[in-house]
């Protein structure tokens, strides 16, 4: 019989005295950390705004915008001038990497250079010096830092893809804006003529070039053709040869006539006949005479200088070969001038201006809220930035 399991004794807890409740957290209060960045804010995001916001207003001079935009266009050449060789690909590149160059132009200090000597930019933009010291330059401004100013006060847009350029010149009045506007347009224009100058100047001169190079070729194959014609005494080796050549087809074929009046002489007369004797005699004499014609063709001296046939022939072809290429060479160097002329007297590259510069009715720059807005973003971003990690170094002491 199974022992039963005496059930288990239960025991009594004690009783859990209730825990005191943490003290109420008091009214927050103003610390110095605090006071440091309110302090911080006031100085990095309110007092840049003020100070940008107040010199937009209040000190900077309104600026009047001209804008432009042209292209750089390549004439367009006929199929005479493709057959000829191409030469309007050697005359300039594609008109897009033209207006590379005319972007880069607009900012060079040579621009600026040109464009002073139309406008007289250091007067316009020093006359509210030094109340708008951003915005205006001194008197006495060095070159390079006119080219900064320039670069700040046009802005310039190249697209790639159009070749499509897009000016926008600021000055303090709008007269002024446009006429520098146009100056740009003007020296663009002359440094794009320029280059036409160039191209074309280079295309005469490597075309006349190639001329006078074939015209000295054949001048000097030509002598050589005279020189041996004067030295070996015959004019055209290929005609005194067939004139020989003549010569020994006569003889084959006095011969073989002889053969045949021999054989039949030999069937109707006696043995003793005197006519075989010396018609025989006529035979050996004449295969006796082509078989020294057909030495003198191909072994004999004909210049009395050891120079046969073979080698005459040989030297003559050559030197006629010669004479012949030299010829079509100056063939074509004549054509390439004659197209060289014909486009240099075309406009190769030109400017197309389809916004002409515009002249403003209205001060748009400075723009005083979109900058006064920007300076408070970043300074409000730095500010912010700051005070992370002021908390983060704090957290971590």
């Amino acid at each position: 019989m199974a022992q039963k399991t005496p059930a288990p004794k239960i025991t009594h807890l004690p009783p859990v005295e209730p825990r005191s409740a943490p003290p109420a957290a008091g009214p927050a209060a103003l610390r110095r950390r605090h006071w440091g960045l309110v302090l911080g804010l006031v100085v990095t995001v309110l007092v840049p705004v003020l100070a940008v916001g107040g010199y937009l207003t209040q000190i900077a001079q309104p600026q009047f915008a001209s804008e432009t935009s042209f292209v750089v266009r390549q004439a367009e050449t006929g199929a005479a001038s493709d057959m000829l060789g191409g030469l309007s690909q050697m005359l300039g590149q594609q008109s897009a990497g033209h207006s590379d160059l005319v972007f880069d132009f607009i900012q060079s200090p040579d621009m600026v250079a040109k464009v002073q000597e139309r406008v007289d930019l250091v007067a316009h933009y020093s006359a509210v010096w030094p109340g708008d010291p951003l915005f205006s330059v001194p008197p006495d401004v060095l070159i390079e830092d006119l080219v900064a100013f320039w670069q700040r006060m046009v802005r310039i847009t190249f697209d790639k893809s159009s070749g499509v350029i897009r000016v926008q010149v600021r000055a303090h009045d709008a007269p002024t804006a446009q006429a520098i506007a146009a100056a740009i347009v003007a020296e663009s224009e002359a440094m794009i003529n320029a280059l036409n100058r160039t191209a074309r100047y280079d295309a005469m001169t490597d075309a006349q070039s190639d001329l006078d190079a074939a015209s000295q070729t054949l001048r000097a194959a030509r002598e050589r053709l005279l020189a041996f014609q004067a030295r070996t005494h015959i004019l055209d080796p290929v005609a005194d040869i067939q004139g020989r050549m003549g010569v020994l087809g006569n003889l084959q074929e006095q011969l073989a006539q002889t053969l045949v009046e021999f054989d039949l002489l030999r069937q109707g007369a006696a043995a003793s006949d005197p006519r075989l004797g010396q018609m025989d005699r006529r035979i050996a004499a004449i295969e006796a005479r082509i078989a020294q014609e057909r030495v003198n063709v191909a072994a004999r001296d004909v210049t009395g200088v050891n120079t046969d046939y073979p080698t005459l022939l040989a030297q003559y072809e050559a030197m006629r070969v010669d004479v012949e290429f030299a010829a079509e060479a100056y063939r074509a160097a004549l054509a390439a001038l004659a197209a060289a002329r014909t486009q240099a007297a075309r406009q190769q590259l030109y400017l197309a201006v389809f916004v002409q510069p515009t002249l403003a009715q209205q001060a748009l720059y400075p723009r005083t809220v979109q900058l006064t807005a920007l300076t408070a973003f970043f300074a409000l971003m730095l500010w912010s930035v700051l005070a992370l990690v002021y908390y983060s170094l704090r957290d971590r002491s």
